[in-house]
This record gives C-alpha cells, sequence and structure tokens, in this order.
C-alpha cells in the first residue's frame, strides 16, 4: 500500500509532462481550422526580451512564416478572425470618426494660423446730442439744435495687421468722419477717408507709415487735455476770437511720413509732409515733432509743429512765411482725481512787412470719478492774444458723464466764454460767436465700437 501511495505523484507528473508536449506539438486554431497567431510573439509590444533566451521555434501553423528570431508571423492572405456585420459596421464607423476628426483638427489649425496672420477691425465712435447756444445768430438770437460730435467726432474705420513672422507687421488704417445729424460725410462731399488713410510697417523698432495722418502733436496733447478736444466745449486744438485767424495746432498732413517709437518711459514721434508743389519741396510742407514720458501716475510732453509758406485766408494778398507752434503737457493721476496741464505758443509771420501774429494758450484742468460710471470733468482755458485783435478770450467748461457700459455713455456738458474789448466769441472752436460773451448747454450719447 505505502508502495503504491508513493508512486501516484509520479504518475501525475508523468502525465502532466506528456499533456504538456501534445498541446506544443498543435498550434492553437481558430473556427475556420486556420492558425491563430500568438499576439505576445507576433507583436513586439506584446512580447518580452528575448536577447537572453531566443523563444523556441514553432511549427504546424498552416500559413505561419518563421522569422529570424524564432519567432512566428502569421501569413497576412489568413483572416485573424471571422467578423460579423456588426463588428464591420463599427471598424467603419470609426474608421469615418478618426478621418473626419484628424481632417477638422487640420482645419481648425489652418484657420487659428490664418487668423494668427491677420485681422481687420471695424471701428468707430458716434455721438450726438441736443444743443442750445445764445447769440449764435447776428440779430443775437439764440439757436435750440441738434448737432453731431459734442463730445467727440463722430467717426468710423478701418484697422488692419498682418503678421510677416519676426516680429513684422504690416498694417493700414482707414477713417471718415460722419455728420450723424444727417448722414453725411463730416469732412466734406469729396473726402472719403479724410480723417486718417494710411499704410505702414510696424515692429519692435517702432511704425511708420505713410499717407494722410494725424500729427504726433495732436496724439501726444489729446491726453492732457481736460475735455478731450471735445468740439463742445475745448479750445486746446484752435480758439475763437482772434480776428478771422484760428490759432491752434496743425491736426493732419497729407502726403505724410511719420515715425513714432518708445524706449521706456519715453515716447516720440516725427513727422514730414510733402507739399507737393512743382519746383518747390519747402512750399506747403510740414514737419512736427514730439516728446512724451511717463513715470508712474506722472506724464509730460513738449511738441513742435510747423507749416511753410501757407495758404492765408485772412491776408490773401500777403503771402505766409511759416505758421508754428510749441506745445508742452504735463498731467498726474492721484486715483480718482487726475488733473492736467497745457500750453501752446503760436506764431504766424508773412514775407513782407504785415505785423507777426503771437498767442498764448494756457489750459488746466481735471476730472474725478465719484464712482466707476460717474464722474465728473471740469476745464478753463485763457488766451492772451498779441499783435491781433487782443480779445483775450476765456473759457470755462463743465461736463458729467454716466457710463452705462464699456462702450455707452450719456454725458450733459455747458460751457462759457467772453472776450475782450468787444470781439466776438464761441464756446465751440468750429462755430461763430455774434457777441463778446455766449452760454451754451448740452446733452448727449455716443457708443464705441
Amino acid at each position: 500500500m505505502r508502495e503504491r501511495r508513493r508512486s501516484r505523484p509520479g504518475v501525475r507528473r508523468a502525465a502532466l509532462r506528456h499533456a504538456s508536449r501534445r498541446s506544443r506539438s498543435a498550434a492553437p486554431t481558430n473556427t475556420h481550422g486556420h492558425a491563430r497567431p500568438d499576439f505576445r510573439r507576433v507583436l513586439p509590444c506584446f512580447t518580452r526580451s528575448t536577447r537572453s533566451k531566443p523563444a523556441p521555434a514553432r511549427t504546424g501553423a498552416p500559413g505561419a512564416r518563421m522569422q529570424p528570431d524564432g519567432r512566428v508571423r502569421a501569413s497576412l492572405k489568413q483572416p485573424i478572425q471571422s467578423e460579423t456585420p456588426t463588428m464591420k459596421k463599427h471598424r467603419r464607423l470609426a474608421g469615418t470618426t478618426a478621418i473626419s476628426a484628424s481632417l477638422a483638427a487640420c482645419a481648425g489649425l489652418a484657420s487659428g494660423h490664418a487668423l494668427a496672420q491677420s485681422s481687420v477691425t471695424l471701428y468707430g465712435i458716434m455721438d450726438a446730442g441736443i444743443e442750445y447756444v445764445n447769440h449764435a445768430a447776428p440779430d443775437g438770437g439764440g439757436a435750440f439744435r441738434m448737432k453731431s460730435g459734442n463730445k467727440n467726432t463722430s467717426r468710423w474705420g478701418l484697422r488692419g495687421v498682418e503678421d510677416l513672422g519676426g516680429g513684422l507687421k504690416a498694417v493700414f488704417r482707414l477713417e471718415s468722419g460722419i455728420d450723424l445729424a444727417n448722414g453725411a460725410f463730416d469732412d466734406g462731399p469729396d473726402s472719403i477717408f479724410a480723417r486718417r488713410a494710411t499704410v505702414g510697417l510696424k515692429g519692435q523698432w517702432g511704425e511708420l507709415t505713410l499717407g494722410r495722418n494725424f500729427t504726433p502733436t495732436y496724439d501726444y496733447m489729446l491726453p492732457f487735455d481736460p475735455m478731450g478736444y471735445a468740439q463742445n466745449y475745448s479750445w486746446a486744438t484752435s480758439s475763437t476770437a482772434t480776428g478771422g485767424r484760428k490759432d491752434g495746432l496743425f491736426t493732419r498732413s497729407s502726403n505724410a511720413v511719420r515715425y513714432d517709437g518708445a524706449y521706456g518711459g519715453l515716447r516720440f514721434g516725427a513727422m514730414y509732409g510733402f507739399g507737393n508743389v512743382p519746383g518747390s519741396m519747402k512750399t506747403s510742407s510740414k514737419y512736427d515733432f514730439a516728446l512724451g514720458y511717463e513715470s508712474g501716475p506722472f506724464a509730460a510732453v513738449v511738441t513742435f509743429d510747423r507749416q511753410n509758406g501757407a495758404a492765408d485766408s485772412v491776408t490773401p494778398a500777403d503771402p505766409v512765411n511759416y505758421v508754428q507752434g510749441i506745445h508742452a503737457g504735463v498731467s498726474y493721476d492721484f486715483g480718482r482725481l487726475k488733473t492736467m496741464a497745457g500750453y501752446r505758443n503760436y506764431r504766424r509771420t508773412y514775407h513782407t512787412a504785415a505785423a507777426t501774429q503771437l498767442s498764448d494758450m494756457y489750459w488746466l484742468g481735471g476730472s474725478y470719478d465719484f464712482t466707476p460710471a460717474f464722474s465728473l470733468t471740469g476745464a478753463l482755458y485763457h488766451q492772451n492774444v498779441k499783435g491781433g485783435t487782443d480779445a483775450d478770450p476765456t473759457l470755462v467748461s463743465l461736463r458729467a458723464q454716466y457710463a452705462l457700459s464699456k462702450r455707452t455713455v450719456l454725458y450733459a456738458a455747458g460751457g462759457f466764454a467772453i472776450a475782450k474789448h468787444g470781439q466776438n466769441v464761441s464756446v465751440s472752436r468750429d462755430s461763430v460767436g455774434y457777441a463778446d460773451t455766449q452760454l451754451g448747454v448740452t446733452v448727449g450719447m455716443q457708443q464705441r465700437f
């Protein structure tokens, strides 16, 4: 009995070895009788390293090919396993979905690349209101009227940018004024883009543009006018009560080449406007320079502009030699309160013995934000006229503004102007007064886009 019990483990081991040899001698097959490949040996990602011990060769599988390392590769002509109709449908759907996703991804990348390369932006300001002014007619009568561009001139424009690579960009800009009261061009029927029409290049070195453009003096002095060059009521760009002439800065220049750059807290701009007069480079030519500085809440600017041989509507029989202006401005931001002041020296000379016309303009003011939506702005302008009418006009302006959103505001503004020696004066830089005083009140709305 003991010997029989001892022999049983040996018999069992022999039976297991025999079964193992039979299983190795026959390759696994599928339902069609074809060899079913072992993916652990066919695909490297399922195969362990065999450098130390090569895998034993497999034989007997129909269509199988022996690899140099002893592994078996199934014949591609033999199906791995049968596919049901449902499996085929899922395979086709998966392939179609993958292709669609790839095409969509490529299209998205292409469109994103194109958008990053170039863009064209439509922008503008729509400003209109109702105004009352006294002394608006020769008989001393007042005017109650709708007016466009009370706070800022109504306009629309196109701004384009194309990325050329390496930090270089091509830029263009077209801008046109609009009279919202009647829908006409604000700059005249023959001028579509009279406000601005430029093309140029921009990079880390600055920006260079060609065409009709605003002068550096105009752009650099704008932040230093409390009323923001408002048609009602600011004299920072030009004034009245000067005997028919308008002592002010040059707003724009045609046929102009302009450069703007920055270094740290410094900004600088330069412009040259060709006169385009045959036989004379000097006649009607313009040049303009501006230098600005910013450091925290403090900012300052100084500019110089000049036009040679300009036509003169005041004394047409006596050609102008040149018209020149020197401007300066300072500002300080205390947070809710922002204060600013500005100065302009104006000079007009003639070729003959006509007296040189001079004037000095001073202004100061500020704005206070009571809430993020409501603010109040006030300004005082005074001009000392020399060699002219000696009217020495003064303008006091006040404006309240309430923001309905980041783009839409409601405003109410008023101004009072007075001049000496019985000279006519106006609260607006573009209107004519018929007395030595004038009062104006405006309510309106402005939207930016």
